[in-house]
């Protein structure tokens, strides 16, 4: 049986909350590849900020590849 590991990356643009631009995703997706991670889901979820109470839209990306 064939076992993975995951790697789960939270992404944002900004300090308040800009948006997260094509070009930068497709480089994170275009390096992480590179290392044998293959895209498994990307998700929108709330982000905490560094300033203030509540967060910012935001990205949770989930990659996976074969152990071993």
């Amino acid at each position: 049986m064939a076992r993975y590991e995951y790697r789960v990356l939270q992404l944002r643009e900004s300090l308040i909350g800009g948006k997260l631009s094509g070009d930068k995703l497709e480089r994170i997706l275009n390096d992480e590849a590179a290392k044998g991670w293959q895209l498994r889901a990307i998700t929108s979820t709330e982000v905490k900020g560094r300033i203030g109470p509540g967060g910012v839209d935001g990205l949770l990306v989930t990659f996976e590849r074969p152990v071993g």
